[in-house]
C-alpha cells in the first residue's frame, strides 16, 4: 500500500507524515479528510505524498492494518502471558488497552475506533485484507490452551475465540466512549466472561 519510497524515508519524517495523517483522519471522516491537510502538517510537498501513496484510500488502509497489526500482536502477547486461557484473556486485553493505571485508553485503540466511529459504512474486513478474526486467530491458535475447553477441536477453539473477542470488543468500546464508566464495563466483561466459560443453563437434572 506504500512505495519503497516511503519506506526509505528517513524514521523521523516517516513518522511526522504517519502523524498527520492520523491526526487528519481522525479530525474528520474520510470523505472530507484533505491531502493538502496532511502535507501541510507534515511539512512536505504535495507532490511528494503521491511518491508514498497512491491516494488517499491506500494512506488510510496502510493506517488502519498497521494499528490492526498493533493490537492483534498484543493481544497474542498477552495470550502467552495467561498461559493459552481465553477467559483470562480477555480481562488481561482490556486491562492492557484500557490502560488501567492511568485511566486513558491505548492511543493506538483509540485512533482505530475513532476513524470507525466517524466513517460508519467502512468496510473494515476488506481494508485490512482479510478476516480480523481469523487473522487473529491464525495467530493465537499454538498458544491457546485447548484443554480447558470442553472440545480440543480448532473449529470450537475458534468459536470460543469469536464469542470472547466480540464480547471484549463491546465493552472496550463502550469505555473508550464513557472511561469514567470503565470500572462498570470491567465488572460486565467478567460476568459475560464467566456465562461463556460456565454457559447459561443449568445441568440437566439440577
Amino acid at each position: 500500500m506504500c512505495s519503497e519510497t516511503f519506506l526509505r524515508l528517513p524514521e523521523e519524517k516517516r513518522c511526522r507524515f504517519l502523524e498527520a495523517a492520523w491526526e487528519e483522519f481522525t479530525r474528520v471522516s474520510f470523505a472530507e479528510a484533505s491531502i493538502n491537510q496532511i502535507v501541510r502538517h507534515a511539512g512536505i510537498a504535495r507532490g511528494s505524498f503521491y511518491q508514498y501513496f497512491k491516494d488517499k484510500e491506500s494512506l488510510i488502509a496502510y493506517l488502519l492494518e498497521d494499528a490492526w497489526n498493533y493490537l492483534s500482536e498484543a493481544y497474542c502477547q498477552l495470550l502467552r502471558q495467561v498461559h493459552g486461557d481465553l477467559f483470562a484473556l480477555q480481562v488481561a486485553c482490556f486491562d492492557r488497552f484500557m490502560e488501567q493505571s492511568t485511566g486513558n485508553p491505548d492511543p493506538v485503540l483509540r485512533r482505530f475506533l475513532r476513524i470507525l466511529r466517524i466513517n460508519p459504512g467502512m468496510d473494515m474486513q476488506k481494508i485490512v485484507c482479510g478476516r480480523p478474526v481469523g487473522m487473529i486467530f491464525e495467530k493465537a491458535l499454538p498458544d491457546i490452551d485447548r484443554g480447558l475447553l470442553r472440545r480440543e477441536d480448532e473449529e470450537f477453539a475458534r468459536q470460543v475465540l469469536t464469542l470472547s473477542l466480540m464480547t471484549l470488543a463491546t465493552v472496550v468500546v463502550d469505555s473508550v466512549l464513557r472511561p469514567e464508566e470503565a470500572p462498570r464495563y470491567r465488572t460486565e466483561l467478567l460476568e459475560r466472561m464467566d456465562i461463556i466459560r460456565c454457559g447459561s443453563v443449568k445441568p440437566c437434572g439440577a
